[in-house]
């Protein structure tokens, strides 16, 4: 008997202690998420009616999301989060818990520490580290528009330069370098300094109310911003240094849509470079990168198509109605949002209210910008381009596909009867010329590479040969 009864003591007395440990603090994770790693902390408390949780998921910018019901039983940690439609279950192990987080479909691993996680600081090595060139500060007048444009001007070192290329950045107020300042990544400061090295001037620029240049860009649309590149074009044929220089503008993203509303109206433009620009039409551009982005983490066909058939109707209620008084606008476009969201599955929203999420969501929707760039087709535009293009997109890029967008630019060139263009799908790069695995937005971060030396050859040769 004592040989029984000894061990059956011991297992009562180890239950006893686990449950009666205290878990109170914070618990630290990383989840590994479609290769990319996003810590997670779990604020675990106490009050009259037992265990209180609320997490933070700090490379996201989210803290204090609420839980609803923690549990810790015989070594085992329940914490409901109904608002997330997520879960974890973790035991107790060495004093670790190690468990699973279930989010939506996903369900992924999760070991949770008293240690506090370090942040993983990942290299740039592309970012220039010499600059062997002349650099130039510049402001530059937009009369029009009553602003002012900073901006930087790189030439060689013997400031001699057949051409010239003012890059134009993405949708979003950007900096001069299109720095996307939560991933590390300064895309256009790879590029200027990969063209001027290959003795091609560069004129790179902040957005106008975004670092050093004035104005606002929260009221501004795509039409706007054509302007400020008109602006810089004129800058550059009234410096007697520069005035002779072949002009060339190389937009990425919104930039490439910009760049051939640009090239249209202004005869002084010598050659465009569209690095994932669009080639279809805004409703039906933004309806595939819905599908494409959602693809990439993985969620369900059935909860794709509840999200495309919101999408629909909101996209075609502003595309059409782009004369509607904004207030009334604003009231329609949440009457249809309200009734769509009610229909999505409660994780989709992130974690927020309803009403919360709705009126973001009117509020984004219904900008100058947004209601812009919902009416406009970019075929118009292309079809007048005489000038040489160059457009480039990688097959992975999930918010401007590259199949149908670069066919739409194509269609249109032809139709135009420009003869001198060149179209170039880049095998497994991104929206943001990356190397990627799946070209899901949650990889940029994580990849080391900025932009493929592939493509920066491709751009710097093409325009060297013109």
């Amino acid at each position: 008997m004592k040989k029984i009864l000894i061990p059956f003591i011991c297992f009562l007395l180890s239950t006893v202690i686990t449950n009666a440990q205290d878990i109170k603090g914070d618990w630290n994770g990383v989840l590994e998420v479609q290769g990319t790693s996003l810590r997670v902390v779990f604020h675990i408390d106490e009050d009259e009616n037992g265990l209180i949780t609320t997490m933070d998921s700090p490379d996201q910018g989210a803290k204090g999301l609420p839980t609803d019901k923690t549990t810790f039983e015989k070594g085992k940690l329940t914490i409901e989060m109904p608002a997330l439609a997520g879960r974890y279950e973790g035991e107790m192990k060495e004093g670790n818990f190690e468990g699973t987080l279930t989010q939506g479909p996903m369900s992924m691993p999760l070991t949770l520490k008293r240690e506090k996680v370090k942040k993983k600081v990942v290299a740039r090595p592309q970012d220039p580290k010499d600059f062997p060139y002349h650099i130039e500060d510049i402001v530059i007048p937009n009369e029009e528009a009553d602003l002012e444009l900073a901006g930087t001007l790189t030439l060689p070192k013997d400031k001699k330069a057949k051409k010239i290329v003012i890059l134009i950045s993405g949708s979003g107020p950007q900096n001069r370098d299109e720095e996307i300042a939560a991933f590390n990544h300064r895309p256009f400061l790879v590029l200027s300094d990969h063209l001027t090295r290959q003795g091609i001037g560069v004129l790179r620029f902040d957005d106008r109310g975004v670092g050093e240049s004035t104005g606002d860009h929260q009221i501004a649309t795509s039409e706007d911003f054509a302007g400020d590149v008109n602006a810089i074009i004129g800058y550059i044929k009234n410096r007697k240094d520069l005035k002779s220089l072949s002009i060339g503008l190389a937009g990425h993203s919104e930039g490439g849509m910009i760049a051939p509303m640009v090239a249209a109206n202004n005869k002084k433009v010598d050659f465009i470079v569209l690095m994932a620009g669009p080639g279809i039409p805004s409703t039906e551009l933004m309806l595939k990168q819905t599908k494409d982005s959602h693809k990439a983490i993985g969620t369900p066909d059935e909860l794709i198509e509840q999200q495309m058939t919101l999408n629909q109707k909101t996209y075609s209620f502003i595309k059409d109605n782009p004369e509607m008084e904004n207030e009334k606008f604003k009231g329609e476009l949440e009457g249809i949002i309200s009734e769509g969201v009610r229909e999505l599955p409660e994780w989709m929203l992130g974690g927020q209210d309803l009403d919360k999420a709705v009126k973001q969501q009117v509020a984004a929707l219904s900008s100058p910008w947004f209601r812009y760039f919902m009416g406009y087709n970019p075929a118009e535009n292309l079809k007048s381009l005489n000038c040489p293009v160059l457009a480039i997109n990688g097959t992975l890029d999930t918010q401007v596909s590259a199949k149908e967008n670069l066919a739409g630019i194509e269609k249109a060139l032809k139709e135009g009867k420009n003869t001198n263009h060149k179209i170039v799908a880049l095998e497994g790069l991104n929206h943001m010329f990356q190397k990627a695995e799946t070209g899901s937005i949650i990889e940029y971060k994580t990849i080391e590479e900025t932009f493929n030396p592939e493509a920066l050859d491709l751009i710097s040769e093409w325009i060297i040969q013109l």
